[in-house]
């Protein structure tokens, strides 16, 4: 069994409940058998598939890890055993052809979402090679009979294997003929005047979450701004929501996932203010100077992977509380149980309840002065 003792989640959240791999890592390695020279890997979450991979015989990588933490910290572990930055035998691929172009074995960490293992299956059945085995694993209380479902509309062969330290993969091969992709997926919603598009990966898909529904209502509360940044933008509503609500303001959307940015992108070119939404992939607001954001909007994430943690959330206050300007706002949606106000207080400045029902809270924060 692969040793991965030493990988550490790393920029990403850490905490003693939360570790860079599982035995469904192991499993995947296990059942894939013999590696070829060139093996691709999908949804690594820190490193671990990639590494196993790479011990196990394999003398290139292909990689894609939707998130940005997941990209650096993979980096950071295999800097940490000793590969060198000029020379790693892995590079990162977005999610498209160039991704599995030709290729005869992808790994996979199952996605928890049907949708994003759609997108996943129609890639590989359209570009990899027509022998292409892919070899995708998760931990059995995570899995359901639908991944088998998903799977098959793209592949002939669909077949699990037997569960092993909580953990099961699904083999599929014999890609179906005629397989293109349908994503991103879009939606109108006359109701809010928006048609929201979506990538398989991003929360909400095309539809537009509860608290996001509420966040969109205090538009017109909001301070008046030149720019306005739409953090953790997801599938960009509330970016386009934003730009379509105020004709002169300029939005900044940054996501620290793949899919959350080319959904936000999509979005806003459906919505026709594409020429006012700048969409960037970062952790957080790393790219916004100290003390220069007028007016910071957020839907926080409250999972890290399968977990229920604030540790994300607290993070992307801290960071809105660096960027803000003395006097600006923070608009924040969440889950009414966590009780985020206190943090709030503490981390930004004055905070009030603008809005609470049994699940969700909207409070806006003015930065100390």
């Amino acid at each position: 069994m692969t040793d991965w003792s030493d990988l550490r989640r790393w920029p990403d959240v850490e905490a003693s409940n939360l570790q860079a791999w599982d035995a469904s890592d192991s499993l995947i390695l296990d059942e894939a058998g013999e590696l070829p020279d060139d093996v691709v890997v999908i949804g690594d979450r820190h490193g671990a598939l990639t590494l196993g991979a790479l011990e196990a015989g394999a003398s290139r990588v292909r990689v894609h890890q939707d998130g940005i933490l997941g990209e650096r910290a993979l980096l950071a572990n295999a800097a940490r055993r000793g590969l060198e930055p000029s020379g790693m035998p892995f590079a990162h691929h977005p999610l498209d052809a160039s991704l599995v172009d030709g290729a005869r074995l992808v790994l996979l960490q199952l996605p928890r979402s049907l949708d994003e293992l759609d997108e996943i299956a129609q890639l590989v059945a359209a570009h990899a090679h027509p022998e292409v085995r892919v070899v995708a694993g998760g931990r059995v209380k995570h899995m359901s009979r639908s991944m088998n479902d998903v799977l098959a509309q793209s592949f002939s062969h669909v077949q699990a294997s037997l569960a092993k330290q909580k953990s099961r993969v699904l083999h599929a091969a014999q890609p179906r003929g005629g397989i293109t992709s349908t994503w991103p997926h879009e939606q109108r919603h006359d109701d809010v005047g928006l048609t929201i598009a979506a990538h398989g990966g991003v929360f909400a898909g095309s539809g537009i979450d509860i608290g996001t529904r509420l966040l969109l209502d205090h538009i017109p509360n909001m301070r008046a701004a030149e720019q306005a940044i739409d953090l953790a933008s997801g599938n960009g509503v509330v970016a386009a929501a934003l730009a379509l609500a105020r004709p002169d303001l300029r939005v900044l959307a940054t996501d620290q996932s793949a899919a959350a940015v080319a959904s936000t992108k999509a979005t806003a070119a459906a919505n026709g203010v594409s020429d006012r939404i700048d969409v960037v992939r970062a952790d957080g607001l790393e790219t916004v100077d100290t003390a220069t954001a007028q007016l910071v909007v957020l839907n926080p994430p409250f999972h890290v992977g399968a977990a229920v943690h604030t540790g994300l959330a607290e993070r992307l206050f801290a960071d809105a509380a660096r960027a803000l300007e003395p006097g600006g706002e923070l608009w924040v949606v969440w889950n009414t149980p966590l009780n985020y106000r206190p943090i709030l207080d503490k981390l930004i400045g004055s905070t009030k309840q603008v809005q609470r029902t049994t699940k969700f809270t909207v409070t806006s924060s003015r930065k100390r002065t």
